[in-house]
């Protein structure tokens, strides 16, 4: 009995193993493809776009729910990351053209700025690169924000008049 026991557990075990092969196969395969297709697929600016939103905004939603604020600041850090990024690639889209693998480069990118780790890529982007110009320019900025705020205002107010007269 005890022999059954034992062979059937073998059987079950090897069972448990080729699945788990079989899963990571097909983990490393899915893998291949999206990595291939990022480097040489037509339109994988979409897909990497993709990557960059889907999760990151999914996760977005279910930090506004919670009570704590550290993971509403870990993926608000992750936006304004993918936010300059996605400035930057507008404003310079001949250096996006030019740079070989650029979609794969960048969806790496944002994957380690979305890796659950203290010190990812969007925290380190934004304590190293963007907070110090943020700090440099941000009463400028400021400046420049509150003179256009009365510009609009002025020009809205000067058109609602010229509709009620």
């Amino acid at each position: 009995m005890s022999d059954e026991n034992v062979s059937q557990d073998s059987v079950d075990g090897g069972g448990e193993k080729k699945n788990d092969l079989r899963t990571q196969a097909t983990v490393i395969g899915g893998v291949a493809i999206v990595v291939l297709y990022l480097a040489f697929g037509y339109a994988a600016q979409i897909l990497c776009n993709a990557i960059g939103v889907a999760y990151p905004a999914y996760v977005s939603m279910k930090a506004i729910e919670t009570r704590t604020k550290e993971d509403d600041t870990k993926w608000l850090t992750y936006w304004v990351i993918y936010g300059v990024l996605s400035v930057f690639e507008h404003v310079s889209l001949f250096l996006v053209q030019a740079i070989p693998f650029y979609w794969l480069l960048k969806c790496v990118f944002f994957i380690w700025c979305m890796v659950p780790i203290e010190n990812n890529g969007a925290n380190f982007m934004y304590h190293r690169v963007i907070l110090p110009y943020f700090k440099k320019y941000e009463k400028r900025a400021d400046e420049l924000l509150d003179q256009a705020a009365g510009k609009i205002k002025q020009v809205a107010g000067d058109v609602i008049s010229k509709k009620l007269s």
